[in-house]
């Protein structure tokens, strides 16, 4: 069982906090934690606003979410790392070698490599991403949960 799951992605403004949010709100019990970071994140930027803006119309709060950039600690006291593209994998373990084994891409069970980052891009971009991630998370939350 997991109890604490951290979603990675580039800059934790878009991809990773709109993971997060989604798997809050559709976990059946609020019994894991989950949170999510950037590797290359400046820490306290806000949501991206087109996300924000796509997960509310989704019915999901994205509260005052404020970036952090991804660090030993929260490696170590995640139980399973989810990425936002395979390449992360490595710079995950590369921050934290003992994380092998509990890193693994968002696609997992869909034998998806990435998801695009839609940030600073259309729209229609986000839209795709969205319905991409909330699909990678009912996945894992029915493997998890």
């Amino acid at each position: 069982m997991f109890a604490n799951v951290l979603i990675v992605c580039h800059a934790n403004v878009c991809r990773s906090p709109a993971a997060e949010m989604l798997f809050k709100a559709r976990q059946a019990s609020a019994s894991i934690a989950f949170h999510s970071a950037g590797i290359r994140a400046m820490n306290g930027h806000g949501m991206d606003p087109v996300m924000r803006h796509l997960l509310a119309e989704r019915g999901v709060a994205s509260g005052a979410h404020h970036s952090r950039r991804l660090d030993r600690r929260l490696v170590r006291s995640a139980d399973l790392v989810l990425v936002s593209e395979r390449a992360q994998i490595g710079e995950v373990e590369a921050l934290d070698p003992a994380s092998r084994g509990k890193v693994f891409p968002l696609g997992k069970w869909e034998d998806l490599a990435d998801v695009a980052d839609p940030h600073g891009g259309e729209e229609s971009a986000y839209r795709e991403s969205l319905v991409l991630i909330e699909h990678l998370v009912m996945g894992w939350l029915k493997k998890i949960c």
